[in-house]
């Protein structure tokens, strides 16, 4: 795959706010993303969801505007905008014109030094929240991976940003109005840019909008241990939904693109393995893939199936056969195909700034760099059937974590049955 000539720069402002920025000058466009370092693993107990409820109420008014005012001065610029909260950061990202950038960073500027958070809005905010919460309770495939998520990563890794309906009820104004002055700050927090940008001028208006924030120490947060096993959530249904991980190579491990590879192979596309073996050929199931997800400094396989209950364990059974199967070797042409769809999507995130913008601010959190699309391309390139066999060899897919939804319990494979829960 042929690159344009990528410039990724980066710059520390004094109060330990990062600039990452990738100078696209053949586009129009711009993107960009502010991460702040404000994530639910800050929640207190019982009042899961703060950091999501605080991201809604930050955009209720800033500066002089009010709430209606701030969605028309984002629309004018013509801002596609977005935000949410994970684990470790809240994220408020968006593209535009090139153009309107800075004029963007203003309201955004506004947004973290002069919010307004009214009380008088605080029960709008918290029913979209709830909204946020019954989407998730309505969605059993994402229940089941947001349960074996806290599960293989422990607390607060694990955690979903959203809450629970009793932990948003429980969140008070002063909740809100507490978190934001603890842990919106500038240290740690990742500004990536992507687009037709001037590196200089990027920098000269940041350091003119930021430079005088100032940083807050933060408390550190103890990871709690993972829990490996079986958990099966009792649900009157005619469909089972299927979930297993199990220890994985993460983003800022030399081994990641192995791993990534090795999981392409069975999941990558309708010509992979298990969407193949477990699907088509078998008809076992009506969606069948399997994902390799990564926190910092840990990463898990996640594999999920959704079919009959009648059909339920033969197709875990068949699941833990083709992940088990991966250890007697990859065939050549098996990641040559993989290596078209990567390459494929590396040239979608060239011509996407909005894609560039995400992809690097993550780099830097994972990295404490960020690779340009060259960098992963000659990654992927030199990938070979060999070096991913020696891979899958020495780090089979062991100790499952599995959690299931539906009628019964299901048993792994040689594994532990399990154990019942509301």
């Amino acid at each position: 795959m042929q690159t344009q000539n990528q410039q990724i720069k980066s710059h520390r402002l004094a109060n330990g706010m990062t600039i990452v920025g990738e100078i696209m000058p053949w586009l129009e466009s711009a993107a960009f993303s502010f991460s702040v370092p404000a994530g639910c693993q800050f929640d207190p107990q019982g009042k899961e969801g703060l950091a999501n409820f605080v991201c809604e109420m930050l955009q209720r008014g800033c500066g002089k505007l009010n709430s209606r005012e701030y969605i028309e001065r984002l629309e004018w610029l013509g801002v596609d905008y977005s935000s949410s909260a994970s684990v470790y950061h809240t994220h408020f990202s968006g593209a535009m014109p090139a153009s309107n950038l800075y004029e963007a960073f203003e309201v955004y500027h506004d947004v973290f030094r002069d919010p307004t958070i009214p009380e008088d809005q605080l029960e709008e905010g918290r029913m979209v929240c709830y909204q946020e919460v019954r989407s998730i309770e309505d969605d059993l495939a994402q229940r089941v991976m947001l349960q074996l998520r806290k599960r293989q990563y422990g607390d607060p890794r694990g955690r979903w940003s959203q809450g629970s309906m009793e932990s948003v009820a429980a969140l008070t104004h002063g909740d809100v109005l507490e978190f934001f002055n603890r842990y919106y700050q500038p240290d740690g927090l990742i500004l990536s840019v992507a687009g037709n940008i001037d590196w200089e001028q990027l920098v000269t208006k940041t350091e003119a909008l930021f430079a005088d924030w100032e940083a807050k120490p933060v408390d550190s947060i103890e990871d709690k241990g993972s829990i490996i096993g079986s958990l099966h959530i009792p649900f009157d249904s005619q469909q089972s939904h299927i979930a297993i991980a199990c220890p994985c190579a993460p983003y800022s491990d030399p081994d990641y693109f192995l791993a990534r590879g090795s999981i392409g192979v069975l999941s990558d596309g309708m010509s992979s393995r298990l969407f193949r073996e477990l699907r088509e050929k078998r008809g076992l199931c009506y969606t069948v893939f399997a994902s390799l997800h990564s926190v910092l400094n840990q990463a898990c396989m996640v594999a999920y199936v959704g079919t009959s209950s009648e059909r339920a364990q033969e197709s875990l059974d068949a699941l833990i056969e083709q992940l088990l199967e991966l250890e007697k070797g990859v065939q050549e042409e098996e990641l040559d195909r993989l290596k078209v769809q990567i390459r494929s999507s590396l040239v979608l995130q060239q011509e996407s700034s909005r894609s560039r913008a995400g992809s690097i601010a993550g780099d830097w959190f994972h990295l404490g760099r960020a690779r340009t699309l060259g960098e992963v391309t000659g990654l992927i390139n030199d990938l070979s059937a060999e070096k991913l066999n020696e891979y899958v060899q020495a780090n089979p897919f062991r100790n499952f974590n599995l959690v299931t939804l539906g009628p019964e319990p299901l048993e792994l494979k040689h594994g532990i049955p399990s154990a019942s829960a509301g």
